[in-house]
């Protein structure tokens, strides 16, 4: 059992580990496990990597996203200017057609639509956008269309579960029904769980994931 102080502690070293962030410009408080960011970054892609570089900590249950993008001066654009870097973008990226996706910008904040085949397609646009200059956040409603038979999706599941040398695929439960698929069991930090969720959004023709995974500690002090 870890407490709240032992994770604080992690946390922020974490945080001054990560190479594209400056940590003394986010702030964190931690309680009963739940970790909550607040401060202000001078970029998308940096907001998303200070949540990825704390998911692996041990004890933490669950990430508060407080962290403002502000983006001034230089790092500023129009909302035009990001919908054509945006499509230039994925224009050039050979897992995507950017055809089948639609794009609109509204105060830094883009939002993608339409259909794509596999899951990994749906990832490939949001990483192309988070990286671009001026935005400041992004709604991601690409679809995936489902063509593929259940019992199939879910074998697929187990056999990428059991595949990944960091998790006991004996803990967890994989549940289809037309395309949608829920997890259920036990995981050992955030970073487990987002392994198992990315074992389920990469079988083809999933266009849902329910993650009910429970993180197994037994308690949280101060």
């Amino acid at each position: 059992m870890r407490t709240d102080i032992e994770i604080k502690d992690d946390v922020m070293a974490q945080l001054k580990g990560e190479p594209a962030l400056n940590a003394a410009m986010i702030n964190v408080s931690v309680s009963h496990g739940v970790v909550t960011l607040s401060g202000e970054v001078d970029s998308y892609y940096k907001k998303m990597a200070a949540m990825d570089a704390i998911k692996v900590i041990s004890g933490v249950r669950a990430i508060a996203d407080d962290v403002h993008v502000g983006i001034y001066g230089g790092d500023s654009r129009t909302d035009t200017e990001i919908a054509e870097a945006a499509a230039t973008a994925m224009s050039m990226h050979r897992d995507i057609d950017e055809k089948k996706i639609r794009i609109s910008v509204d105060e830094g904040i883009v939002t993608l639509e339409g259909s794509v085949n596999w899951n990994f397609e749906r990832r490939a646009v949001a990483e192309v956008i988070k990286g671009l200059k001026g935005v400041r956040g992004i709604n991601n409603y690409v679809n995936v269309r489902p063509d593929v038979p259940p019992e199939s999706i879910r074998e697929q599941i187990r056999e990428s579960l059991r595949r990944n040398v960091r998790l006991n695929a004996d803990r967890i439960i994989v549940d289809v029904a037309d395309s949608k698929v829920m997890l259920k069991g036990t995981v050992s930090s955030l970073a487990e769980g987002e392994d198992v969720e990315h074992a389920a959004w990469s079988a083809p023709g999933v266009v849902e994931v329910d993650n009910k995974l429970v993180i197994e500690e037994e308690g949280y002090g101060d």
